[in-house]
């Protein structure tokens, strides 16, 4: 049986960089105050006009241009975003259509922060049954647009950026290589401490624009405390299914929320901080992108090679959660 494989990595991050003192014209904060709570010392914003499927459209081609592959080599695309160009349809049509593609299937996932590690868990379920063999799954977000810029919007608004990060992924009959095993989770009954409420099928009586509803909403203690325990988990339990010991993975590469977080699972391990690769300094959160972002870096930076352990993870709202195990 075949196994899901990246074969290719493209990132794109806009050029507009937003330093956190930049964000004192907003609220009221400081450099200081961000980056202990965070480990943030910029973002990435798009300037306005801007559109989600475009940024997954340059980190599409970069993945690609990288694994040798013209887009109508590719059988699926797996877009994740919380962030769509549109309410509906989702931005995995609209990225179809600028790759220039007619019929090619394209599957929206609304994981948020765990997008791409259920992407990339879908895509290895296709592969695995033969259905299709290429298949470009991509994470894009715009969140610099959409963020409270009111005081009361300080504790969302410091920590999201823009960005998009891409991976092509193969089928491979190489023994020992590619996604070895992934697991999923998610707890609804914490879907309301991050959440953006509006719009909203549930009611025909809907808040004005730039409402408290329309805006993102955090219960950051409360999401804090999940994240620590449940990425921790999930990796827990990519590294048991594959017998591995934690030292003996090669990279870890865990959603760029908040790098307390990634220091708390760290530190439960015993493991150094050298094993982790992190850019939230660099751009933020960035959501569904974070990962795949990550990896792009990683691989440009050489601390991705062939045959090494790699251990995903994820956390986000709704509760969902998630890691996954790879031979690179």
């Amino acid at each position: 049986m075949a196994s899901a494989c990246i074969t290719g990595l493209g990132m794109y991050v806009p050029p507009k960089v937003v330093k956190n003192d930049d964000l004192k014209a907003f609220y009221d904060t400081s450099d200081e105050w961000i980056y202990t709570r965070s480990g943030i010392q910029e973002r990435r914003w798009v300037e306005e006009p801007a559109s989600t499927a475009e940024l997954g459209l340059y980190a599409a081609q970069e993945a690609l241009k990288m694994a040798n592959k013209k887009p109508s080599d590719i059988d699926l695309i797996i877009f994740a975003t919380l962030s769509p160009d549109m309410y509906f349809p989702g931005s995995g049509v609209l990225l179809q259509n600028l790759l220039g593609l007619e019929t090619t299937p394209a599957l929206d996932i609304r994981q948020q922060c765990s997008g791409f590690i259920y992407g990339l868990s879908i895509a290895d379920q296709y592969i695995r049954t033969g259905m299709y063999q290429t298949i470009l799954l991509v994470g894009a977000e715009i969140q610099s647009t959409w963020i409270d810029y009111n005081p009361e919007g300080r504790t969302v608004g410091v920590l999201f950026g823009d960005g998009a990060g891409a991976a092509v992924i193969e089928a491979t009959n190489a023994p020992g290589r590619g996604v070895l095993s992934t697991h999923l989770y998610s707890q609804g009954a914490y879907a309301r401490e991050l959440c953006v409420a509006e719009p909203s099928s549930a009611t025909r009586r809907h808040e004005l624009p730039g409402s408290y509803g329309m805006r993102p909403y955090m219960n950051g203690k409360e999401v804090f405390r999940h994240a620590v325990q449940r990425m921790g988990e999930a990796v827990q339990i990519a590294l048991a299914t594959q017998k591995w010991s934690p030292e003996e993975v090669d990279l870890y590469v865990l959603h760029q929320a908040n790098i307390r977080i990634v220091q708390a699972i760290a530190e439960f391990f015993h493991l150094p901080m050298e094993k982790f690769y992190n850019n939230i300094h660099k751009y933020g959160n960035t959501t569904a992108a974070s990962i795949p972002i990550c990896l792009t870096e990683a691989w440009q930076e050489g601390r991705l090679k062939s045959g090494h352990k790699v251990i995903l993870a994820a956390f986000g709202s709704g509760f969902t959660w998630g890691s996954a195990a790879l031979v690179w």
